[in-house]
């Protein structure tokens, strides 16, 4: 008993301890994984609609004039960050399955804000005088709903009970308790 009560707080640690050190250099790790993931395919798919060239490493220059730099905000670090807290902080799941869930929950967001991009690029370059009114939208709005429809498909999907955090807290005031 007191082994595996020594494991579920060795869990339980381990998984909060990650998210801290995943956070403290600026989550630079999302930024360094996600920009290139992110730039590349936007750059492939911008090429079929127009003449770009890639700057650097996140700034693409459409028909030789219009620079667009994509910056840290539009890769959504904390929005990768976020789906990470939600997955980590989630008790009794086996590591394949919360490895599969982080993966799924990466990659659709990343296709979602490839595509978000796009999309607004795409508006941009045909001259819509609301460019800026899409760009909130889309930033402030359809981004959030990006993370929440994200976690609520992985909690139908995998059946999720727990709550995030909450039960990792009341787990460990029942031990603390007895």
């Amino acid at each position: 008993m007191k082994k595996r009560l020594r494991l579920k707080i060795f869990n339980i640690s381990l998984r909060y301890l990650l998210l801290i050190l995943i956070a403290v250099p600026n989550l630079w790790l999302f930024y360094f994984v996600f920009t290139p993931l992110t730039v590349y395919p936007v750059y492939l798919v911008l090429r079929l609609f127009f003449d770009v060239t890639l700057l650097g490493n996140n700034v693409l220059l459409l028909n030789n004039i219009i620079p667009i730099e994509l910056i840290r905000a539009c890769i959504a670090g904390s929005a990768y960050y976020l789906l990470l807290i939600l997955n980590l902080s989630i008790s009794d799941i086996k590591i394949k399955k919360r490895t599969e869930m982080i993966l799924l929950s990466f990659l659709a967001l990343l296709v979602l804000n490839i595509i978000r991009i796009i999309v607004l690029t795409l508006i941009f370059m045909a001259g819509y005088s609301f460019f800026n009114l899409a760009h909130e939208i889309f930033w402030y709005v359809l981004s959030t709903i990006f993370v929440v429809g994200i976690w609520f498909a992985e909690i139908k999907i995998y059946k999720i009970k727990e709550i995030p955090l909450y039960s990792d807290i009341k787990y460990l005031i029942r031990i603390i308790k007895k």
